[in-house]
């Protein structure tokens, strides 16, 4: 592609919104991450990015200012926080989650939303289905480790001369007390298996079978607030919103609601990159009626660009599949999103590739990530480069190994 950059193109100032996944972290996390990283592309591309605290009003973020093929430019970055909500959703107790993991493996296989993601990419599947195998596995070992206990126990009790009921009762209470407690072990270091993490993120997308949560209904139109803000203000050359993981169908609702308000006559350039995107994990859901009409509607606006980036490499998304297309809504006239590749395995070196390839939850934030083997995606020139998303996308045809067919069973975009 074509970089070269006129004055009339170039981005001077603009505003980051990154909307995260399904994360309970402290978004310190995130600046961190550019931090480190934007370091290491910075040196492997040879140009300079240095951050500095934000400048703007507003929620937790960070100023970045480049130099990149002689231009300068600056980007505030912020970061749309829901983690408290993610937090909420995950106080689940041991029961709680088991019972969650059976609601949510029902809505799943009777409405046969699993049996059509499938037919996308196995990755994605896997991942979803690995909560449950771990959580049952688990839960197998707890009890064969009561079984053998109060086994032994009974043994023990035999020897000594003491039978009946209330023995037994003792014996297979203080089995299940020691099975309950290995579930509590495996619970305290679920930062290590993710089992815990994952069913909870599953669930609380599955629990209004893809209807939007009033709570995060109203989060979002706070986010919608700050963006329509930041719409307003001449002195910006671009406005960029990010959506990463699960929070790239939340920007697909809050960037549709924000243009059917409409925007100020004269504004910023608007774009929109989703990464690593799980969309059909929601839209294949039979009350998802509204994030489907807003996939359909801004697939078809001229007033943002939409780049989406995924790659196969990478296990928890459901690499090169068009969102809209997928869902069943695409529209004549469909203009967005572009649909292309990072190419792990390309823009990673051998190396690289070789540390990282079995990291699933690692690969899956190499978005935000250095590559050693940098292509033409390269967040930290997206997110603090002289070129909008629109123009440094200009004329790049989409991966021809994209999947746009309709897939899923329910395409209404009736909002509920």
């Amino acid at each position: 592609m074509d970089q070269t950059v006129s004055k009339s193109q170039q981005v001077h100032r603009r505003r980051v919104f990154y909307i995260p996944g399904y994360d309970p972290i402290h978004p310190r996390r995130y600046r961190e991450l550019y931090r480190k990283e934007g370091a290491a592309q910075a040196e492997i591309s040879g140009y300079s990015l240095a951050l500095a605290p934000k400048r703007t009003r507003g929620p937790y973020g960070w100023h970045a200012a480049a130099e990149m093929d002689g231009l300068r430019s600056e980007a505030d970055i912020e970061v749309l926080v829901w983690s408290d909500i993610v937090r909420g959703s995950m106080e689940a107790t041991i029961p709680g989650t088991y019972w969650l993991l059976l609601k949510t493996a029902w809505v799943y296989i009777s409405t046969g939303a699993l049996r059509r993601l499938m037919r996308l990419r196995k990755g994605p599947v896997i991942a979803a289905l690995y909560p449950v195998g771990m959580l049952l596995l688990q839960a197998l070992l707890a009890l064969l480790l009561a079984w053998g206990l109060a086994r032994a126990f009974g043994v023990l009790a035999g020897f000594a001369g003491v039978g009946g009921t209330l023995a037994a009762s003792i014996v297979w209470v203080l089995g299940l007390a020691a099975g309950y407690a290995l579930l509590r072990w495996f619970k305290r270091r679920d930062g290590k298996f993710f089992a815990y993490y994952l069913m909870h993120d599953y669930a609380h997308s599955a629990a209004s079978r893809g209807a939007i949560p009033p709570e995060m209904d109203a989060r979002m139109a706070e986010f919608r607030t700050l963006i329509r803000a930041a719409m307003a203000d001449n002195s910006l050359d671009e406005v960029l919103v990010v959506g990463h993981s699960s929070g790239a169908h939340l920007g697909v609702s809050v960037l549709a609601d924000l243009l059917r308000e409409g925007l100020p006559a004269q504004c910023p350039a608007l774009g929109f990159l989703t990464l690593g995107q799980v969309v059909p994990m929601v839209s294949f859901l039979p009350r998802a009626g509204r994030l489907r009409a807003d996939l359909r509607y801004l697939s078809q606006q001229g007033e943002l660009a939409w780049v989406d980036v995924t790659a196969p490499g990478d296990g928890c998304a459901f690499a090169l599949c068009d969102p809209v297309a997928v869902s069943g809504v695409a529209p004549e006239g469909k203009r967005w999103p572009l649909v292309f590749s990072a190419a792990f395995t390309q823009t990673l070196s051998p190396e690289r590739w070789k540390q990282l390839r079995w990291r699933f939850f690692r690969l899956h934030f190499q978005y935000l990530c250095a590559f050693d083997r940098p292509g033409d995606y390269d967040y930290f020139r997206i997110t603090a480069g002289p070129l909008t998303l629109e123009e440094r996308y200009r004329g790049r045809k989409p991966s021809q190994s994209r999947i746009d067919v309709p897939v899923s069973k329910f395409t209404s975009v009736a909002a509920e």
